[in-house]
């Protein structure tokens, strides 16, 4: 699948539940609506529509939210897209905020998940609270140390936020460089109704900056296949990423499209650009129509977002579209 600007379109990004068991300060509301679950495809509907993207070229396949861990029976998703490891797909994987990674990392690593990104915003535990509103610290660390133990490599997520997490980041690189976990440093996304954003938003250009004054960063040209940009951490051997959607957009080598729990189709995670996909999956018309639904989305994927801090780029939330 190749879009409109000549990128390959490899990586698609599943939302499988818009809900949560946190609500934290940059993504959600904390009274959220969230949709009726009579709107939500079905897992097996969701394992169609994936099966038909790894089918047309799809290699990469990410679960995500809200929190894809609370949606029942999501294991059934999981191990059914696990068949499809070496048969068109090569990685399967999941970004979780941690809290109920404890009951599923055996059974992640069953499935042939490998790695996993977990969201932590701080080491602090009143400050994990405050930031998330509903979780708790212990309950995250017992979920990553339950990963790390079932075999699961782990990256940590960690949105940079001023006056929040920012006097942190040294010691969060430290946590992570004991332990064997990679971080990646992430800036707001103007997504959603959510307040004080603006009084938030951190450039990572100057985080860089100030890291590089306590460690020694190399330029690293992995690629995980996502938008962050590497550097190596000499002082833990360690991998330290940035992604910087507002001070330096990544959509000259966007790879990836989202699809929703209700079968929406978004080419980009900052326009409003979408293709119905549950009326041909349900219309009984076989393959063809999806897939031809699926094209007409990858001709329409643009070349860029429209971030700009000081207004919301798109009314839909984060969890929503599956970040």
């Amino acid at each position: 699948m190749i879009d409109p600007f000549g990128r390959t379109v490899s990586y698609l990004r599943v939302s499988v539940t818009d809900r949560c068991d946190f609500r934290c300060v940059y993504c959600m509301a904390e009274d959220m609506s969230f949709l009726p679950k009579a709107e939500l495809l079905s897992l097996e509907e969701m394992e169609r529509l994936c099966a038909t993207f790894i089918r047309m070229g799809v290699k990469k396949l990410r679960l995500t939210g809200g929190e894809p861990l609370v949606r029942r029976n999501v294991m059934s998703l999981i191990e059914g897209l696990g068949q499809y490891l070496g048969h068109g797909l090569e990685e399967l994987t999941l970004t979780t905020n941690g809290a109920q990674l404890a009951r599923h990392a055996q059974g992640l690593v069953a499935a042939g998940v490998r790695r996993v990104n977990v969201s932590l915003d701080t080491l602090d535990e009143r400050r994990f609270a405050a930031i998330t509103r509903w979780g708790r610290l212990a309950q995250v660390l017992a979920g990553i140390e339950a990963a790390q133990a079932a075999g699961l490599a782990v990256k940590i997520n960690m949105v940079a936020l001023k006056g929040m997490n920012d006097d942190e980041f040294d010691a969060m690189l430290a946590w992570c460089g004991q332990r064997g976990f990679d971080l990646c440093l992430i800036e707001t996304m103007p997504m959603g109704e959510v307040t004080h954003r603006e009084e938030t938003h951190l450039p990572l250009a100057g985080v860089r900056r100030a890291l590089a004054r306590s460690w020694t960063l190399s330029p690293d040209d992995y690629n995980s296949g996502g938008p962050a940009r590497y550097v190596t951490v000499a002082e833990t051997g360690r991998r330290l990423g940035f992604i910087t959607p507002l001070s330096h957009n990544f959509c000259e080598s966007c790879n990836r499209v989202r699809l929703t729990c209700t079968g929406t189709l978004y080419m980009c995670l900052g326009q409003e650009d979408a293709v119905d996909l549950r009326k041909p999956l349900r219309a009984g018309t076989g393959d063809a129509g999806l897939e031809a639904a699926i094209r007409q989305g990858i001709a329409a994927k643009p070349e860029g977002h429209d971030f700009a801090i000081g207004r919301v780029a798109v009314a839909r939330h984060m969890s929503v579209t599956g970040g």
